[in-house]
């Protein structure tokens, strides 16, 4: 089957090797991968700054790049999110762009979810050595259901997960929201970092990149420069 791989216009621009992770974990799973060259942004950031029509045009091109496939995977929750669950509210004046979405809507999976539920690998013990810390991105846990999936196929690399306090808390990103109003967002940041740190995990792991960038640099900005952040991808492809 033929699944088009959403790389992300964050990914894309600032830690591509993710994405060719991805690229490895689902070609090792049998899927033709096409990666459309011209795909750009799913729009988020302008649909969370109420900026509807551009927001719109973003979506209109996804759609166009993206319904010719079997499946859509996403490494991100809340790239995911925002095609699974926001292009609805911009298609919805529109019958016919709402009836292509359809089509699509329910084959568009974030990685681990894909992953576990419909290709439903048994992946090998790795190299790589826990214990690990998870957190849970905010999008992907309460848009799509991303919760147990990460965890079960970090068992199946024989990957000991420590649950960290409040790992279901956000991390402060939330796109807009750390320009918009960056002493809340650090202070949010700050709790997840010693949650992160309190876990005796060297290693936090998660599967949405703005995250990850977030909470990297706000351990560096306050002198942790020995705590891993990685992207779920990295650590199930072995390429860390």
């Amino acid at each position: 089957m033929r699944v088009g791989l959403f790389v992300t216009c964050l990914i894309d621009m600032m830690r591509p090797e993710i994405g060719f992770s991805t690229l490895k974990l689902l070609e090792e799973a049998g899927y033709d991968v096409i990666v459309p060259p011209a795909q750009t942004c799913c729009g988020q950031p302008a649909y969370n700054s109420g900026e509807r029509a551009l927001a719109r045009d973003l979506a209109e091109k996804a759609l166009r790049e993206f319904e010719q496939f079997d499946y859509v995977v996403v490494p991100s929750g809340s790239c995911g999110g925002m095609i699974r669950v926001h292009f609805g509210d911009l298609f919805r004046d529109d019958p016919e762009l709402m009836t292509r979405y359809g089509k699509l809507r329910e084959r568009v999976y974030e990685l681990t979810d894909f992953l576990v539920n419909i290709a439903r690998v048994t992946l090998a013990e790795g190299e790589f050595r826990g214990p690990v810390t998870y957190h849970d991105s905010c999008s992907g846990l309460r848009e799509l259901g991303v919760k147990a999936q990460p965890r079960e196929l970090l068992a199946q690399r024989g990957v000991q997960v420590q649950e960290m306090k409040d790992c279901e808390h956000c991390c402060g990103f939330g796109g807009t929201f750390a320009v918009k109003y960056g002493a809340i967002s650090t202070a949010i940041a700050d709790e997840k970092c010693m949650n992160v740190q309190a876990s005796g995990a060297s290693t936090v792991v998660l599967g949405d990149l703005g995250c990850v960038l977030n909470i990297e640099g706000r351990l560096r900005r306050t002198g942790d420069h020995s705590t891993r952040v990685l992207h779920i991808a990295q650590v199930l492809a072995g390429d860390i």
